[in-house]
């Protein structure tokens, strides 16, 4: 969060008391919207935990949700080098634009960020020692070993799922990702094809 010194060091002469404020959300990494904050703004944000911003068509305090119900809950704000723009990380209930969408930017928002960060860091498990990661060591094992993984995972996926279980479907669920993007990783194959073919084909 945003700490003393670094909200001291806040140009807000620079930028004429209204400091641009680029949300995010802080799982998939898709910018949600551009908002503007003045020093007010930041405090209420900060107290609150819902992200509040300076309206300049209102001319007044406004937060995010204050009358649809879809609030910016705080994770994190930080301001960037020159210290005159801010970065909120946020999770949003429901959608953040007023014409129901999950971002103001329509498609150019990635919805997929967290899924490369995985696939970047699973690459990188590629060269470590199996005795110390457990992903070096399902890679050392082989491709037949992980596509059974992946196949077991899948099972238990489904069972959860068809007991109602949400708790361990959760589990389950986020096993089978990750099983299957380390088959991705040894076959070798880019995740962003497969993003591109889910995008056209499931719609």
């Amino acid at each position: 969060m945003l700490t003393e010194q670094q909200k001291r060091a806040l140009d807000w002469e620079k930028t004429g008391g209204l400091m641009p404020v680029v949300v995010q959300h802080a799982v998939s990494g898709e910018v949600l919207m551009l908002g503007y904050m003045n020093p007010q703004a930041l405090d209420k944000t900060l107290e609150s935990g819902k992200v509040t911003f300076y309206s300049r068509t209102k001319a007044r305090l406004w937060t995010k949700g204050e009358t649809s119900g879809h609030f910016l809950n705080l994770v994190s704000i930080a301001p960037d080098c020159d210290n005159d723009t801010l970065l909120a990380l946020v999770n949003p209930t429901g959608p953040t634009c007023h014409n129901g969408t999950s971002s103001c930017f329509g498609e150019a928002g990635h919805r997929w960020l967290f899924l490369y960060q995985l696939e970047q860091l699973l690459a990188e498990r590629k060269s470590a020692d199996p005795a110390s990661s457990y992903t070096a060591k399902l890679y050392a094992s082989g491709t037949k070993r992980i596509a059974q993984k992946v196949g077991e995972e899948g099972v238990e996926t489904a069972l959860a799922a068809a007991v109602q279980d949400r708790a361990e479907l959760t589990n389950e669920a986020s096993d089978l990702i990750y099983h299957l993007l380390v088959l991705l990783q040894d076959q070798d194959l880019d995740l962003t094809a497969v993003i591109e073919n889910l995008r056209t084909r499931h719609r």
